[in-house]
């Protein structure tokens, strides 16, 4: 994990392809103040992600833990990170940063398992459970999970003839 102190987070580009320091936006997360509109806004846009997004996983993974329960937002951007990740036009993890990250995705599964029966919110059991199935490396049921809304669930349904006529 790169250390938020780390001069390496200035040279770290962001989801618009240019560098973004996330350190002191972690640094406040920490601190307990609700800064997850810059880091949805600086680290994921419109399919885009970069090695700041990747960087910032283990510590958002980090700080999450620390707290007595996670919302939709550290769930929902986590897994957004991973999801688009995969994309082509996205960077791949740098090798220096490979086993933290992929060691906070397996311990990003672990609270999602531990918060899924305790959680009520909507949003964010939605969130978890999208957050689960990419934690066990099922990334096109993650996105789709992640990513739909109720209308579009729907929809899907709607396609299956024995669904609909059961439970409409």
């Amino acid at each position: 994990m790169l250390p938020l102190d780390d001069a390496k987070w200035s040279e770290l580009m962001g989801c618009y392809k240019a560098p973004y320091d996330p350190s002191d936006a972690l640094r406040r997360l920490e601190n307990g103040e609700d800064v997850w509109d810059e880091l949805w806004q600086e680290l994921h846009h419109q399919g885009d992600v970069g090695e700041a997004s990747y960087a910032a996983v283990p510590h958002l993974v980090r700080i999450a833990k620390s707290l007595p329960c996670r919302d939709w937002n550290f769930y929902g951007l986590v897994s957004t990170i991973e999801i688009e990740r995969h994309r082509k036009s996205n960077p791949p993890i740098p090798t220096w940063l490979a086993p933290a990250y992929a060691d906070a995705i397996r311990r990003f599964l672990e609270l999602a398992i531990r918060d899924l029966p305790h959680v009520d919110n909507r949003d964010t059991v939605r969130s978890i459970l999208g957050a689960i199935a990419l934690g066990k490396g099922e990334l096109k049921l993650g996105a789709l999970i992640s990513r739909s809304d109720d209308s579009e669930i729907n929809d899907i349904l709607n396609q299956y003839e024995a669904w609909s006529e059961l439970y409409k």
